[in-house]
């Protein structure tokens, strides 16, 4: 199946040349990406142009004006995707936080299912062993309060390696999508759920950045917490689509 991966960057000059030639050496020839860069001031925009020229065939690369937001930036990104001929598109960080070579096994459980998570919390998945214990406490909480609130089938509601089959993201009302920080990935397995697409949790070891800066922030974690809620009330009309 014809995969492209979205990789959202800001300052990431440091991990993107690593991260798409780790994903470029795995034996995978329909693999491409879709660099969606917000105007980073560290040349990542130009590094990324740079892969372009280079593999015209397997990356491409959206410049946008501003640091606009993970959730638009998956969003513009899926949106042009659906433009072209991807059966299977995808979402991972760019800093090593999701180990490429998971991919292949993403790809593969689409066999069975319409959305491959890359999970933490399954058995088999674990979290950096340098996080703090508040770090990891609230992650685990951010988890269990958003899987509690909507009745979501999935162990790791937040987390953003994921691989959809084409046709779940062509039914997902994109245009009512509004979060825009890490509580994007709950509200798009939500609306998932609510369609009645079928989720796999493939377990994963969640990785610290090896390079840069994180991007979390207390404002981001407070946006999640309220914003779990707007989601019951957002999305009461949806109903599983007959397939």
């Amino acid at each position: 199946m014809k995969t492209t991966i979205i990789i959202p960057t800001y300052n990431e000059a440091e991990n993107l040349p690593k991260i798409l030639t780790a994903l470029f050496d795995l034996p995978l020839k329909d693999l491409g990406v879709l660099i969606v860069d917000d105007n980073s001031s560290d040349g990542t925009g130009h590094i990324a142009d740079e892969f372009v020229r280079t593999h015209p065939k397997r990356v491409s690369v959206m410049h946008r004006a501003g640091k606009l937001g993970l959730g638009s930036a998956y969003i513009q990104g899926f949106t042009q995707l659906l433009n072209g001929d991807s059966e299977v598109i995808g979402q991972m960080d760019a800093d090593f936080s999701h180990n490429p070579q998971k991919v292949p096994e993403l790809i593969a459980a689409l066999e069975n299912c319409d959305v491959a998570v890359g999970s933490r919390y399954v058995p088999g998945g674990s979290l950096d062993q340098d996080w703090p214990y508040w770090r990891r406490w609230l992650s685990v909480f951010g988890n269990v309060y958003a899987r509690t609130i909507l009745g979501l089938p999935i162990q790791d509601t937040t987390g953003g390696f994921r691989l959809f089959r084409r046709g779940v993201l062509a039914a997902i009302p994109m245009e009512r999508v509004r979060s825009n920080g890490y509580v994007f990935q709950v509200e798009m397995a939500y609306i998932a759920h609510k369609l009645g697409f079928r989720f796999k949790e493939i377990p994963i070891h969640f990785a610290e950045r090896r390079w840069g800066v994180s991007k979390m922030s207390f404002k981001i974690q407070a946006e999640a917490a309220l914003r779990v809620w707007a989601l019951l009330y957002n999305y009461r009309d949806l109903n599983p689509l007959s397939k």
